[in-house]
């Protein structure tokens, strides 16, 4: 069964035709030609794929096409419309990347963690009440859906904190 569904893609409003089993990642990538969200398992294990939806992160590999009608979605492509995103600059400015595959997914989902900081969401490390801030453990924990096969995870935690705000002499963030 094919349904037509508009998505609001970077800005950008597309209307296309899907089967109903046609993933986010598929339509963007085959349909769209959006190409930063990466195909890696295709089992929603390895987050190279994460995309924003209405501001939140999701697996465009688990996500079906027909979900998004009407959403807005922004991919890493998307956050560097007028110049890199802070998130962006970080991963350069520290050197959170080697290979490159995952980048795009590692800085959207960097960009969904921050907002949820922003909104005092707490994570499994949270400690005590109040709104968490943003430290090793708890960017670490947020981001571990999102896999590295190169290992730059001290790297991308280090950008994660700086696009934070958040000084490297800070006692939490070396931790």
């Amino acid at each position: 069964m094919e349904r037509e569904i508009t998505v609001r893609v970077d800005g950008t409003a597309r209307r296309l035709t899907v089967d109903t089993r046609t993933t986010l990642l598929d339509a963007l990538r085959e349909r769209l030609g959006v190409t930063s969200p990466k195909k890696g398992c295709d089992h929603g294990q390895c987050g190279a794929c994460t995309v924003l939806s209405g501001g939140r992160r999701v697996l465009a590999c688990l996500t079906l096409a027909v979900t998004q009608d009407g959403a807005e979605v922004v991919t890493a492509q998307g956050l560097a419309a007028d110049g890199l995103h802070p998130v962006q600059q970080a991963f350069v400015d520290c050197d959170a990347l080697q290979c490159g595959y995952c980048t795009p997914g590692q800085v959207v989902s960097a960009v969904g963690v921050l907002d949820e900081f922003a909104q005092g969401w707490p994570s499994a490390v949270t400690r005590g009440p109040g709104a968490p801030e943003p430290g090793r453990a708890e960017v670490a924990e947020r981001m571990s859906g999102n896999l590295c096969r190169c290992g730059a995870y001290v790297n991308i935690v280090t950008a994660v904190l700086q696009a934070a705000g958040r000084p490297a002499t800070d006692p939490e963030v070396s931790r």
